[in-house]
């Protein structure tokens, strides 16, 4: 059975992604930094028939609690198959590039970009006992600076600058790291979910979290013939999924 690390995902995106997965037969590590929250959802879960999923308390931006949750996976599993790097934070709106503090992008930094650093470090050990090991750095079409430069583009107006730096600098570490473990095993890609219905944005989206769930899977549970060091979004309206950095 697969071993799965999900981030942030006591609730919408993240959940539903572990749901989605244990169904597929994955064991999935349900990765929250408050533990009893975490097993009250995986309680109501394992109610409601879903199994293998059980909550690890970690929280992204602090190293023992990251170092923690690796020696549990450790111990329980010897290997980790897949992270998903999953939490994030929006941050403090409204993000105009001139007036927002450092301190304010700094915080985002921490989580978005810094955070998903730390973990996949912490649990390249345990990936590197995988056969067939996968990172998926969950991103933003907002990340895209092709994208940002064309002002046909639907979103071509939301320039919140912590945020959109902060997925910009993950794509950026996931071309970086896809290309150092290009000759192993591993496929390492960004994923944008889509605008998607959830606490993070008041709902606002227009796509549901099963769908988001879904095609993060998609691009995720891909075989030895996949891609690596690739941006896929739900937005790219030809086969490929493929977005321009």
């Amino acid at each position: 059975m697969k071993t799965v690390l999900i981030t942030g995902a006591n609730r919408s995106i993240g959940l539903e992604t572990a749901k989605q997965l244990s169904t597929k037969g994955l064991f999935v590590y349900l990765g929250t930094r408050d533990l009893a929250k975490g097993e009250e959802v995986v309680k109501e879960l394992n109610g409601n028939g879903f199994q293998n999923i059980q909550a690890i308390q970690i929280d992204v931006i602090n190293a023992e609690s990251v170092l923690a949750a690796k020696n549990t996976v450790e111990k329980e599993q010897g290997k980790l198959d897949i992270l998903i790097n999953n939490a994030g934070i929006l941050g403090d709106t409204p993000q105009d590039a001139s007036t927002t503090s450092v301190e304010s992008i700094q915080k985002v930094f921490d989580t978005n970009f810094f955070g998903v650093i730390s973990v996949t470090q912490t649990f390249m050990e345990l990936l590197k006992k995988s056969d067939s090991p996968r990172i998926s750095n969950i991103t933003s079409g907002l990340g895209s600076l092709t994208l940002h430069s064309d002002p046909t583009w639907k979103y071509y107006a939301i320039k919140a600058v912590s945020y959109v730096s902060s997925k910009t600098a993950l794509n950026a570490f996931t071309v970086t790291l896809a290309h150092e473990l290009k000759d192993q095993n591993f496929k390492v890609n960004s994923i944008d979910p889509g605008y998607t219905a959830t606490d993070f944005n008041h709902h606002s989206g227009p796509q549901s979290v099963e769908k988001a769930a879904s095609f993060i899977i998609k691009h995720t549970l891909v075989d030895e013939d996949g891609p690596t060091g690739k941006f896929f979004s739900p937005d790219i309206e030809d086969e490929s999924e493929e977005s321009p950095w």
